[in-house]
């Protein structure tokens, strides 16, 4: 009697610590799950918030080359804002309005697509180009060439503060002559380094079909990403954006932006 009361009291106490076994294991479990739920939870949210930004209030791209020189350096990150509009002298992103580009180089790396998506890199696809707005709307622009300055409306720019320069020679305001109205609803648009510069008055002899001449030099408004607000990286290049002086001068144009562009002089290529 004494030996199975021993058997029976044995067994409840291995029952009991088993039982308090599986359900310190099934808190655990549970702790876990917590644990995992709440991590899924706080990334998921920083997806979406980070998606948010980059869709609707900033987004950073990366300089693939030298065409905004010395103000812009190739490998430089900067961040674009999405609100606010842009003006006169401001530097922007925009999409390739049509052949400014070669084919687009998109990268396959599926981690890098993902992580610029959210904004976590920057954008570093080549259906973006970055310039300074030099003509909105009905503006009224031209340069005589030959190093002539430009002119906006009747008001000659000085453009000395950001034009690409090296060895203390700048570039020249303009080489060839160019005299315009820009349309309604569209740019135009200058590089800094104007010597390695596809820009604007470079396409203002391109005809696209269906457009009237010269069309295809000014960038559609609606293709604008934004106005460049900062350099983010590398950390010696750190630096906000500011619109030059020179363009306060400026006035508005004294009629509406035409339909299509009035073309008065221009020259092919750059």
């Amino acid at each position: 009697m004494r030996g199975v009361s021993v058997d029976a009291d044995e067994d409840a106490t291995l029952d009991g610590q088993t039982r308090r076994g599986t359900t310190t294991q099934k808190s655990f479990g549970r702790r876990a799950l917590g644990w995992l739920s709440e991590g899924a939870i706080i990334v998921i949210g920083a997806l979406i918030i980070s998606t948010l930004l980059r869709s609707f209030v900033a987004q950073m791209f990366l300089i693939p080359s030298g065409s905004m020189e010395n103000t812009l350096q190739v490998n430089d990150r900067v961040l674009v804002a999405k609100f606010g509009g842009f003006q006169r002298g401001d530097v922007v992103v925009f999409e390739d309005p049509g052949d400014w580009l070669g084919p687009s180089q998109v990268t396959e790396n599926p981690i890098r697509v993902g992580l610029e998506f959210i904004g976590v890199l920057p954008n570093s696809a080549t259906e973006h180009l970055i310039k300074r707005v030099i003509g909105m709307p009905g503006d009224h622009v031209k340069s005589a060439g030959d190093g002539a300055p430009v002119t906006v409306n009747g008001v000659a720019l000085d453009e000395t503060s950001y034009l690409y320069s090296e060895g203390g020679v700048q570039v020249a305001p303009a080489n060839i002559p160019f005299d315009i109205i820009v349309p309604a609803d569209r740019i135009f648009v200058m590089g800094d380094h104007r010597n390695q510069s596809a820009d604007s008055r470079c396409r203002l002899t391109n005809v696209n079909a269906g457009e009237a001449p010269g069309m295809a030099a000014f960038v559609p408004v609606d293709k604008v990403v934004g106005a460049s607000v900062a350099i983010v990286s590398p950390l010696d290049r750190i630096s906000t954006f500011t619109v030059p002086a020179t363009f306060a001068a400026v006035p508005d144009p004294e009629q509406p932006a035409p339909a299509d562009p009035e073309i008065r002089e221009a020259s092919p290529g750059c």
